[in-house]
């Protein structure tokens, strides 16, 4: 049986935990709402850009930009898998490698997958595994900005083009609320097509066909002069959309792990304060018992 001072010094332990873990919960909260902020700001012109382009790639000859063809067969498959530079927020980073390693599975029949890893803790988990790395990023989330999103679009990019990557995925989360966020693996290169009949694209879920459906599109001056302005800008895009969605949904988690922590050690305090009473009460009668027997054998 553990004594008093073992005890009371547990107490104090978990108390110094508990204000660390609501000090963490304020700061997730804090910075949740900006990154949310950002993330809603963002969402429509790109959701918009995605469904126009979309719609526009189905309409064009592939071969009138290197964005919009095919990649080359010799090429591997490039997921862009995107982390968090910490921990102390629940299955966040977990979430996303397990969903990173089920396509690298999924994908294993037509050849090896390489990666591109953005966030500490993905890095270090598929470094130490011996994957061919091409695009790495860490410590981006602390000042994020479209800096950031520019050169990651642009080396998956130079990766697609050059013909060392058959298509680019992204593998991250979404965040939806506070308490949910989804798993999403997307297409990013080549851009995908909407069918004509409007079903969605693959590799693009929630793309809304009938959006650009019946659109024809006059070009002005010309379409390659468009296409290689336009299409590097979507990528841009969509890498950046990616990040703040990740940013954000890693707030939420590390809001709701600090928060179930810091509900946590109030249990264990309660608890531990409660057999601390029993084990006092205990050690009193005790003394009492042997004052009385002391008292009785005189």
């Amino acid at each position: 049986m553990p004594s008093l001072i073992d005890l009371r010094r547990r107490i104090r332990a978990v108390k110094s935990t508990q204000q660390i873990t609501k000090a963490m919960k304020m700061i997730a909260a804090s910075r949740l709402k900006r990154a949310q902020d950002r993330v809603i700001a963002a969402r429509p012109y790109a959701q918009r850009m995605m469904q126009v382009l979309h719609g526009l790639a189905a309409r064009v000859d592939p071969d009138a930009h290197p964005l919009l063809r095919p990649g080359a067969e010799s090429g591997r498959p490039l997921a862009i898998v995107v982390t968090a530079d910490r921990g102390l927020c629940g299955s966040f980073n977990s979430n996303v490698i397990k969903a990173a390693g089920q396509f690298i599975i999924s994908e294993g029949r037509s050849g090896e997958v390489t990666l591109g890893l953005i966030g500490r803790k993905g890095r270090d988990f598929f470094r130490r595994r011996g994957f061919d790395v091409r695009v790495e990023q860490t410590g981006i989330f602390q000042r994020l900005s479209y800096v950031h999103a520019l050169e990651i679009a642009n080396a998956a990019i130079d990766e697609f083009v050059s013909g060392r990557a058959s298509r680019v995925y992204l593998i991250y989360n979404e965040f939806k609320s506070v308490m949910t966020q989804r798993l999403a693996t997307e297409q990013l290169l080549p851009i995908p097509r909407i069918p004509p009949n409007g079903a969605g694209a693959v590799g693009a879920p929630g793309i809304d066909g009938d959006a650009t459906a019946g659109a024809e599109y006059l070009y002005e001056p010309n379409a390659e002069a468009i296409f290689s302005e336009l299409l590097p800008r979507y990528v841009q895009a969509q890498v950046y959309r990616a990040l703040l969605e990740s940013n954000a949904a890693f707030f939420a988690a590390q809001m709701t792990a600090m928060d179930a922590a810091t509900r946590n050690s109030s249990e264990m305090i309660d608890s531990l304060t409660l057999y601390m009473n029993k084990v006092r009460q205990a050690a009193i009668t005790r003394e009492i018992i042997e004052v009385v027997s002391g008292a009785s054998a005189t």
